[in-house]
């Protein structure tokens, strides 16, 4: 059946529908989206959390990623080894999203891991704090080859939806970056090449090369 929707016909196969999931979390990292202006500013949002999940979504067994709010992660005390059901929508035009599927619900622990001593070198894969925890510590870009190597399974990785305003208020561009929460004086800690913020109408790109991680993360010590 053909249907119509602001002004765009669409099949009703084409509309997302609920579906069921489950499966073992292999990392637990907060959730948040990214406005760029240039390099005058980038602001972020903190939304909840993104459980990355190996396990069976509806038709695709695998790894997968569901976005849950703070609220249900502070409810449900999601770590590392749990087992997880839930529903959940997927995520098709969700720009400001890097899951798989958000809006999830009806969460039922199939396994509980047992509790684990606090990890008090890194990776720090401890059970992650609220999200005022997360505002309050700022982050600083992340080199995308050592979150996924070396920092996927802590508490402070970060992967995060970015929006860039490219022509103000007119036109925007999307893209995805790596970021850190962690202490500075982590030994992991890389954060890769300066990254471009392209603008209209200038022919080259201004480069974030770091300044504005000072200023998020400036009022931190090298170990808080």
């Amino acid at each position: 059946m053909i249907q119509r929707r602001s002004g765009r016909a669409f099949d009703d196969r084409e509309v997302p529908s609920k579906i069921n999931w489950m499966g073992e979390i292999q990392a637990v990292q907060c959730r948040s989206w990214i406005w760029r202006y240039r390099v005058d500013n980038r602001t972020h949002y903190h939304l909840g959390f993104n459980l990355w999940i190996k396990g069976e979504a509806a038709d695709r067994p695998g790894n997968f990623i569901v976005a849950v709010s703070d609220a249900q992660h502070r409810k449900m005390q999601f770590r590392i080894g749990d087992v997880v059901k839930g529903t959940a929508w997927p995520c098709k035009e969700a720009k400001h999203e890097i899951a798989d599927y958000y809006r999830a619900g009806r969460f039922r622990l199939a396994l509980r891991r047992d509790i684990q001593p606090e990890c008090t070198s890194p990776p720090f894969a401890n059970l992650a704090p609220p999200l005022e925890v997360y505002e309050a510590r700022g982050a600083r870009m992340l080199d995308q080859k050592q979150w996924r190597k070396a920092c996927m399974t802590c508490i402070w990785a970060n992967k995060s939806a970015v929006e860039i305003e490219y022509k103000f208020g007119k036109t925007k561009r999307y893209r995805k970056e790596t970021f850190c929460y962690g202490p500075k004086s982590c030994p992991f800690y890389d954060m890769g090449k300066p990254r471009p913020v392209q603008y209209f109408g200038v022919d080259y790109p201004c480069l974030d090369d770091g300044g504005l991680d000072d200023c998020c993360t400036g009022h931190r010590g090298q170990d808080d």
